[in-house]
């Protein structure tokens, strides 16, 4: 069993998410080409987060999803074991790998970089680097007895390894935007235009809260008509306090001062020169008014102001209506290389509401009393990942 196994379960025995006793800040040195290569867990330290999130700002292959934050906010959140495993050499950082553990009788057991997350994997700037994480990750796999090792990969990590096993069923919408409002609205398809366009001529106007009250509101009454369970406000309280200014919440009304009603909400991630809209969600009368189609584009129209470039749609499943309507704004589907290595598991998982056996479960919840589905729905979530 290898140290890094060993120490975190000695912190599982602990009782603490953390180690017992956060090391010194360490001195940034040239590396040495002789120095050995070791890997070892982020420690809680501000210091060494930092430096974390400096490999992860300036590594091409890293991603908003595998910033330090999302340690604290899976942990607290939902609840879960972390390892957050990082290769370095005399004190700099070559590679990281943020996973989490989820175990549940329902939806099965696996080790994930990253749960609740889009994107996720290794992040290396040397090949050594990402060999010595994918060893450590599986013998934490193994050691944890897990079904199955995930990641989350935006590109092939192990395109010629039969080992690792694939599945063609995500893809994420990306696109360039530009500084011109003009240019970003003549690039959506005319029909989709026409709607963006109705929700301006409707008078609808986009707000930036500091809180998640609003948002909460129409995602939950959203997701509720869709027969997903939903996410604890506690969850998204923890991404705005994590992250920040990189994690806005752009509230969309109609009217003003009493007469102000809520129509949508979107929660975004701000990485680089990219802006992603990750949870959103509208009240019912926003499908009369196109609220979440001036959603969209009020929250593009803002980004691009502030310099932002790239627009990232997020991830959705082949045959969704999140699918079509990515699609609508002219997007195009690029495939998700999502990787699985079985451990204990004698197939590919299928949590995903495409599963017919599932199909049940959400028209029941869509029956649900509302105050009763967001009570219950993040005991079931938390568990799907």
């Amino acid at each position: 069993m290898s140290a890094i196994i060993e120490q975190a379960m000695q912190r599982a025995q602990a009782g603490t998410a953390g180690p017992a006793e956060p090391a010194a800040p360490q001195t940034i040195e040239p590396v040495a080409q002789s120095a050995p290569l070791s890997v070892r867990l982020l420690r809680e330290d501000g210091a060494d987060r930092a430096r974390w999130d400096a490999f992860v700002q300036a590594c091409p292959e890293a991603t908003f999803f595998h910033r330090a934050g999302w340690q604290r906010v899976i942990e607290e959140a939902f609840g879960h074991r972390t390892w957050f495993l990082l290769a370095e050499r005399d004190g700099q950082i070559e590679g990281v790998l943020p996973l989490a553990q989820i175990k549940s009788r329902l939806f099965g057991h696996s080790l994930i970089a990253l749960p609740f997350c889009v994107y996720g994997g290794v992040a290396a700037g040397t090949g050594e680097a990402r060999t010595a994480l994918d060893t450590e990750a599986l013998q934490l796999a193994r050691s944890l007895n897990v079904g199955h090792l995930e990641y989350r990969n935006y590109a092939p990590a192990h395109p010629n390894d039969p080992a690792w096993l694939g599945k063609d069923l995500y893809v994420t919408f990306r696109k360039e935007i530009s500084g011109d409002d003009e240019a970003n609205m003549n690039a959506i398809p005319r029909k989709q235009r026409a709607m963006v366009r109705k929700g301006i001529k409707l008078g609808l106007t986009g707000e930036v809260d500091e809180h998640v009250d609003r948002f909460f509101t129409a995602y939950a009454s959203s997701v509720h008509r869709l027969g997903t369970p939903v996410f604890s406000k506690k969850y998204f309280r923890l991404l705005k306090e994590e992250f920040c200014d990189d994690c806005e919440v752009r509230v969309i009304v109609q009217g003003e001062g009493t007469e102000k009603r809520l129509i949508a909400a979107v929660l975004s991630f701000f990485f680089r020169d990219e802006v992603l809209p990750y949870y959103g969600g509208g009240m019912p009368v926003a499908r009369d008014v196109a609220g979440n189609d001036f959603m969209y584009w009020n929250l593009m129209q803002a980004s691009a102001a502030k310099g932002y470039r790239l627009f990232d749609f997020g991830r959705s499943k082949r045959g969704t209506g999140a699918y079509d309507f990515k699609k609508n704004w002219g997007f195009v589907a690029q495939p998700l290389p999502y990787e699985y290595r079985l451990i204990v598991s004698q197939d590919l998982p299928d949590v995903n509401p495409l599963n017919p056996k599932y199909r049940l479960f959400i028209k029941l919840w869509q029956k649900l009393p509302l105050p009763l589905a967001n009570a219950l729905g993040p005991y079931i979530v938390k568990d799907l990942g």
